[in-house]
């Protein structure tokens, strides 16, 4: 009975899969896997099997899985008001911003749906930041990004990436943006021209494989920023609200940007929220008509960033991140295997480089995933380990017992053949 109940399940996972694969675009590449219910840290499949996630939708999930208490306020809020557009007041958004401005140090906040829309408007003011505060001739605003840089899918985004298949097929592009390495100070200063108006940088690069900067590397950065009169901000979208062990990614080196981008996690799991925060000088430059969003400060949104924010507060998920971060890249350092090339991460942000020549990331997880953990890797090589916040130290350990189990199941490495991918 049990092997029926097992082909019937399996019949199932492939039926969704092809349903899927015929009628959605092929712009994603997932693992064969067909998620339907999740509860905190973990994921169930339409076959009933129980997965931790490890992944955390890119950090959007770090207060867990369908919440309760997120869910009770989106429940309630979405029965009362839930969509007005930002042609009316509504009684959520004030205390929302309010809120998000107090826990950040910004003065004004401009709210959006998604990370890229949330970049997009602060190019968007930098820009007319340049024009009107720092003088730039009209049209030669330029802004400095880094190597490997991921903010978002958006032309102007893919247009100052360095990921060729991002660009790939999607010209022209948008000027007016200058790449420097990422964690390279002082290469960041040689690009600065009088027409630089801001450096936009992640504290921690994501997409590109949790790429963690040299020490004092962000401080330097404002400090060459604020003397030559450009601004800094900094994406947050991942890296924001308790991931890496602060609320702030750039507070680990006491770094308070004159622009902020935040998103993912301030939707609490439930929705898209994102915003654009700086400070009043910056801000000030968007006047009535200049920009919007039809859904953008939604009360819906509204309702759920601001109890996420609590959430996070009240449960110190920042700390939490810390401690457990510390347990899980402590545990993943004690595993000794050659396959491994590099470990790096901050809070519970953490990538585990792989040596390709004895199995592929992609491959790698596609064996968390028998043993009952999901995770995505990044460009092949870094399998990504950011589980939601609330993950406890006993279910940190029962990953990394499982960890070991599939790198003990690899070949040794006097016996080691390339594995496919």
């Amino acid at each position: 009975m049990e092997n029926h109940d097992g082909v019937k399940g399996m019949l199932r996972t492939q039926q969704l899969i092809r349903n899927e694969n015929l009628h959605c675009a092929s712009n994603y590449h997932p693992l064969p896997v067909v998620l339907t219910r999740g509860q905190d840290v973990w994921l169930w499949d339409v076959e009933g099997r129980r997965y931790l996630d490890m992944m955390s939708a890119y950090s959007a999930v770090s207060f867990g899985h369908s919440h309760p208490e997120l869910v009770a306020v989106l429940c309630e809020q979405a029965q009362r008001l839930a969509v007005t557009s930002r042609a009316f007041h509504n009684d959520l958004l004030g205390p929302f911003l309010g809120l998000l401005c107090e826990m950040t140090g910004m003065d004004r906040a401009l709210p959006m749906n998604t990370g890229a829309e949330a970049v997009e408007t602060a190019l968007k003011a930098a820009r007319k930041w340049g024009y009107q505060a720092k003088g730039i001739p009209e049209g030669q605003a330029r802004i400095i990004v880094c190597k490997g840089n991921f903010a978002g899918r958006t032309t102007t985004i893919v247009g100052f990436s360095s990921e060729p298949q991002y660009r790939a097929g999607f010209g022209p592009f948008a000027p007016g943006f200058d790449v420097v390495p990422f964690g390279d100070a002082d290469a960041l200063e040689l690009a600065i021209t009088p027409d630089t108006a801001a450096f936009l940088v992640e504290p921690v690069q994501g997409e590109a494989g949790i790429v963690v900067p040299p020490p004092g590397y962000l401080a330097r950065c404002r400090e060459i920023c604020s003397r030559h009169n450009v601004l800094l901000i900094c994406d947050e979208v991942q890296t924001g609200l308790g991931r890496t062990g602060r609320l702030l990614a750039c507070e680990h080196e006491s770094v308070v940007p004159d622009a902020l981008v935040l998103g993912k996690a301030l939707g609490g799991g439930l929705l898209p929220v994102s915003a654009f925060l700086a400070r009043a000088g910056v801000m000030d430059v968007f006047q009535p008509g200049d920009h919007g969003s039809t859904f953008g400060g939604n009360p819906l949104a509204c309702a759920v960033g601001h109890a996420a924010l609590q959430l996070l507060r009240r449960e110190s998920l920042a700390q939490r991140a810390a401690t457990t971060g510390a347990r899980l890249l402590q545990g993943l350092r004690s595993i000794a295997h050659p396959a491994i090339r590099d470990l790096r991460g901050k809070g519970l942000l953490i990538g585990l480089e792989l040596d390709p020549h004895f199995i592929s990331a992609h491959a790698f997880c596609l064996r968390l995933m028998e043993h009952g953990i999901l995770s995505k890797d990044t460009h092949g090589t870094v399998v990504r380990f950011a589980p939601p916040l609330t993950i406890s130290a006993g279910q940190v350990d029962d990953a990394l017992a499982t960890i070991k189990a599939v790198f003990a199941e690899l070949p040794a490495p006097q016996q080691q053949r390339p594995l496919a991918a």
